[in-house]
């Protein structure tokens, strides 16, 4: 199977979970992508019904219109009963790093207002330990956004303010992402707190015991994890 062919396998499975009635959240990333157009087959040839879904990002927002999804604020629904997102690492006990997609601050918002997060990953996105395989994405605002890298190299991560053609990447809520490279996290919950006491970080891209159920695709099939 091509690595497409895994995201469309864990992402149409994860959509499984998705009951008509249902307040959803919908993730943002390329696997996550493929649950939000199953959702809008099944709405379409009607073995889902009356779902209205909350999305983590202004592309996501794009696709469920043009798939006929209707959308939701969490302010008219502020509990989700399951979200659909993608991640860049795994670990065993199903902490996760977010955030390379550009969207990890609504997506931490959208994950703590939801009973059952789902993540859907190819194999490869599996980790012994946090740090090895993906950076930790930081979204900080502009001002001073050159001190507020400074504070987080002294974390111990090789930082990079990330870019997109030459400028500056801006988040949907006008913000910086400095991508903060360790070698292996000992300790993440620790690291989270000292990352969100710098002063001009807006949130981290650690997702520590916020997800329930990890939807795993490789050649051999579609595993769950379960916390």
């Amino acid at each position: 199977m091509s690595a497409e062919e895994l995201k469309r396998a864990a992402g149409y499975r994860a959509a499984e979970l998705v009951s008509s009635g249902m307040v959803v959240g919908l993730g943002s990333g390329s696997t996550a992508r493929y649950a939000t157009l199953c959702l809008g087959e099944k709405l379409r040839e009607g073995s889902l019904r009356d779902i209205v879904t909350i999305p983590t990002s202004e592309e996501t927002a794009q696709l469920a219109r043009r798939e006929g999804i209707p959308l939701t604020t969490l302010e008219e629904h502020p509990r989700i009963a399951v979200t659909i997102d993608g991640a860049d690492e795994v670990d065993p006990r199903l902490n996760v790093i977010k955030g390379l997609g550009g969207c990890l601050l609504r997506e931490k918002i959208v994950a703590y207002a939801t009973e059952c997060e789902v993540i859907v990953v190819d194999e490869s996105k599996m980790s012994k330990r946090l740090g090895l395989k993906s950076p930790v994405p930081v979204e900080v605002i502009q001002f001073g956004w050159r001190n507020t890298e400074a504070a987080l190299a002294r974390t111990g991560a090789r930082t990079a303010l990330r870019c997109i053609g030459g400028s500056p990447y801006v988040t949907d809520e006008g913000n910086y992402i400095i991508d903060c490279a360790y070698k292996g996290i000992e300790a993440p919950a620790e690291l989270a707190v000292t990352l969100n006491t710098i002063p001009g970080v807006v949130e981290n891209g650690l997702f520590l015991g916020l997800v329930k159920t990890v939807i795993v695709a490789s050649p051999s099939g579609v595993e769950i994890l379960e916390r």
